[in-house]
């Protein structure tokens, strides 16, 4: 009977002692999947402070970008950057194609300063509509703007003067921007004067078109491995980009 009360003590008590190493471990993974989500939380945080205080900052909102645009914009740069596709940490241009030709569109930003460079109007593909931008291509000879992250080049002086090659970095969107010479470059019909007596501004053959005074200034800002973002709320585009997603 001493044997027996013995081994009732003695068995629960090498269970608790067996099973400490396993709650320790377990308690200490625990541990770090907290610190690690706290620090994914932390970069998060972080990032989304970034991204409100320039858009406040820089009254983006009242010069007619939308943040969701922006933050986009944002994210798709960071991803292309950490994924050693770009030279530039600093350079993001956006192109809002959902607002009409008649207003300024373009907003290129400096991430690292926080600062709006330039804000200004861009011109759109001939096919791609009028005042508005409806539809959009990646073919060839499509005349059509294309949506999507481009890579900016070199420049270059071709038919169009001062220009800057665009790389499509978006396979099935704007993949063909190379082979489209699809590139910034200035044009009379892109000046804010067209306006006033069209209603809008001409178009060109899928290039996004600066007006001529600034357009050597944004062209050199922006040149040699930094972002342009050209956006549309083109679901298939928003659900598919390999950059968004």
């Amino acid at each position: 009977m001493k044997v027996a009360a013995t081994y009732v003590f003695i068995i629960p008590f090498l269970l608790f002692i067996f099973a400490i190493p396993s709650n320790l471990i377990s308690a200490k993974d625990i541990k770090k999947g907290k610190e690690f989500n706290s620090s994914k939380d932390l970069v998060m945080n972080a990032t989304n402070n970034k991204i409100h205080s320039i858009y406040i900052n820089e009254s983006l909102e009242k010069k007619g970008l939308c943040e969701d645009v922006f933050r986009m914009g944002y994210d798709g740069f960071n991803k292309l950057r950490n994924d050693g596709k770009i030279n530039s940490d600093s350079i993001l241009s956006v192109i809002d194609f959902s607002k009409p030709s008649n207003e300024k569109r373009l907003f290129v930003i400096d991430l690292k300063s926080g600062k709006l460079l330039y804000h200004s109007v861009v011109a759109h593909g001939k096919n791609t509509g009028e005042k508005y931008a409806r539809v959009f291509s990646n073919k060839l000879n499509s005349h059509m703007s294309s949506i999507g992250f481009y890579v900016t080049k070199k420049t270059y002086n071709g038919g169009n003067g001062y220009s800057l090659q665009l790389e499509g970095l978006e396979k099935g969107f704007n993949d063909n921007a190379m082979k489209r010479a699809v590139v910034v470059h200035g044009a009379d019909y892109a000046e804010e004067s067209i306006i006033s007596t069209k209603g809008y501004l001409g178009r060109s053959y899928g290039c996004p078109a600066l007006p001529k005074e600034i357009s050597k200034q944004v062209i050199d800002k922006i040149k040699d491995g930094n972002i342009v973002f050209a956006y549309y709320p083109d679901e298939n585009y928003l659900k598919h980009s390999s950059i968004l997603n």
